[in-house]
């Protein structure tokens, strides 16, 4: 018989201590917990708090259970308790606050505790579950997660933002924010060698060839710097570095799946194009990327710039299967098989994942002269525009017609009249007829941008619905005092324009200030006036990020063809993390 008293236990007159302290309690409950009984086990972390009631992570147990038991109001009660009477350090708080208010369906105060934790955790214990979570909250919100920084990962967002604005061309914005980086940590090298790309794109080759000395000196094989060096000794003919540059390049296997696409591009830039197959060859093996339609155009580029025919056309062949709405590979497939007939070779293919004359025509409306001469010289370009005028949608056709307007070649002259001959491109070619000879109408911005002219046969809404009318009338308000009523009246077309593409499955616009601040952007954009995501988000009071993604939703469903930065994507040459 054993007598029990609250402080010891007394056995055949022997005293055994037993100590009832927080531990005590605490092995109580982890027993408790390990045969389900929650209830016993609270009890018992109850306890535990009495007797430590300074210990945080007493609280935190307690706190786990109540979450455990699906009292999340409870749990996330001790939780503030903990971080604003015990210890403001205990920044996991915040995630199991995060995880107990996406329990409860509140996912903006989900949100909002998940970014203070990857704000202020320094470890990053739970930055892995914390990815999950973000992808769960982006899903629910339908918006990224307004975060600044990761505090466990410094500098990884803020460089994610720059290489953003590389690919966007806002090279001095990216500048500014990758040498705050690299000032602040100058062991990332990532940021040293995006920041050598931004200077070399703004045309500062000293600083650039610098910035890779930093990287280099730090990790002489770093192959993102090697690979960039290579591009920068040949954009400046220093030959004799170059070429012992890249033998070594050529001799060098990566491993990793960015390496790889690294050195493959890298390699069809320096014009080593069997190289360049070799590397494309290894990606296609990879199951995570290797489905990818622009990757067989890229090793079908590789491969005829490499004389190697007969695998350009097998991998054309399966990009058009992947992508049997893209003209690119199809395109390439018809002139190789006419090259073939012919007895000739194909001229030099770009890796570019677009037809020859789409990459002209971004940059005809700024030097005529230079587009004019690259037409006639290029034959593959000047085919492009022909196949496209021949084979492309309505929408094609008319930016085609634009274009050749300013080239003055009579063979170009009789295409044009024989397509004025078509409904409904008569109007537009007749325009480009009519500027050879001295003419120069207008016409929308919005009509030349969209890819079908604004009379088309596509059926959109029978009715038009209040709210989609509502951003419109909201947008023209807020825009009043920037644009004029030709700009109104274009961002108006395009709103029509999109929900006409998207009929029947037009979804509920939940945010329409992000729809109207999107509208207002590739508006300023098509007409050729100097505006930002971030001008245009302010101007309606919505996050960049909700303004870009909103962009680009109307851009891929409008398919615009512009010089903005909606359009204009840089050579994936800038390094991840």
């Amino acid at each position: 018989m054993i007598e029990r008293t609250s402080e010891n236990n007394v056995v055949n007159g022997n005293v055994i201590p037993v100590t009832l302290d927080a531990n005590f309690f605490f092995e109580r409950a982890v027993r408790s917990l390990d045969r389900f009984q929650y209830d016993k086990a609270l009890k018992n972390f109850r306890k535990a708090v009495e007797y430590e009631p300074e210990n945080p992570v007493n609280h935190c147990n307690m706190a786990g259970i109540l979450s455990e038991m699906g009292k999340y109001e409870d749990s996330n009660d001790i939780l503030t308790h903990v971080l604003d009477e015990i210890d403001p350090t205990m920044t996991e708080c915040h995630f199991y606050m995060a995880n107990n208010y996406a329990n409860m369906e509140n996912f903006e105060e989900a949100e909002r505790s998940l970014v203070t934790y990857l704000q202020e955790d320094a470890s990053g214990e739970f930055l892995a579950e914390s990815e999950e979570l973000m992808e769960l909250l982006q899903y629910e919100l339908n918006r990224p997660a307004p975060l600044v920084r990761i505090r466990s990962r410094e500098g990884v967002v803020e460089h994610d933002r720059a290489r953003s604005l590389l690919e966007e061309g806002k090279f001095p914005q990216a500048v500014k924010l990758l040498e705050e980086i690299v000032q602040n940590i100058p062991d990332f090298l990532a940021a040293h060698n995006n920041l050598a790309l931004a200077y070399f794109y703004m045309g500062r080759f000293a600083k650039a060839k610098e910035c890779l000395g930093e990287v280099l000196k730090q990790d002489p094989g770093n192959l993102h710097a090697l690979c960039n060096m290579a591009i920068f000794l040949q954009y400046a003919g220093d030959q004799d570095q170059l070429a012992g540059l890249v033998r070594m390049l050529e001799a060098t296997v990566p491993f990793h799946q960015e390496h790889v696409f690294k050195m493959a591009t890298t390699m069809g830039i320096l014009g080593k194009h069997q190289t360049a197959y070799g590397h494309f060859r290894r990606l296609l093996k990879d199951e995570e990327v290797g489905g990818d339609a622009g990757l067989y155009h890229y090793c079908a580029a590789a491969a005829s710039n490499s004389g190697l025919h007969t695998e350009a056309i097998r991998c054309w062949q399966m990009a058009s299967r992947l992508d049997p709405e893209s003209a690119v590979p199809k395109f390439f497939l018809s002139q190789m098989q006419l090259a073939q007939s012919e007895g000739r070779p194909l001229p030099p293919v770009s890796y570019n994942y677009q037809l020859p004359f789409q990459e002209q025509l971004k940059q005809w409306k700024n030097n005529t002269d230079s587009f004019t001469e690259e037409v006639q010289n290029n034959p593959l370009l000047r085919a492009s525009f022909f196949w496209a005028l021949r084979y492309g949608d309505a929408s094609t056709k008319l930016q085609v017609t634009e274009a050749l307007r300013w080239i003055e070649d009579d063979e170009i002259s009789d295409v044009l009249k024989g397509v004025s001959e078509q409904e409904p491109l008569q109007e537009a070619a007749l325009l480009s007829l009519q500027r050879l000879i001295g003419g120069s109408p207008e016409e929308s911005v919005v009509q030349r941008a969209v890819q079908e002219p604004v009379v088309s046969s596509h059926k959109g809404p029978p009715e038009w619905k209040e709210d989609w009318q509502r951003i419109i009338d909201h947008m023209a308000a807020v825009m009043d005092r920037r644009l004029d009523a030709a700009q109104k009246r274009d961002a108006e077309l395009l709103w029509k324009q999109f929900i006409a593409r998207l009929y029947p499955d037009v979804p509920l616009f939940r945010h329409a200030e992000g729809w109207c601040a999107a509208l207002e952007y590739l508006t300023a954009k098509l007409h050729g006036h100097p505006v930002t995501y971030r001008e245009a988000a302010q101007h309606y009071g919505v996050s960049v990020s909700m303004v870009s993604r909103y962009a680009r939703r109307i851009h891929q469903a409008c398919g615009l063809m512009q010089d903005g930065a909606a359009a204009d994507i840089l050579p994936p040459f800038t390094e991840n993390i």
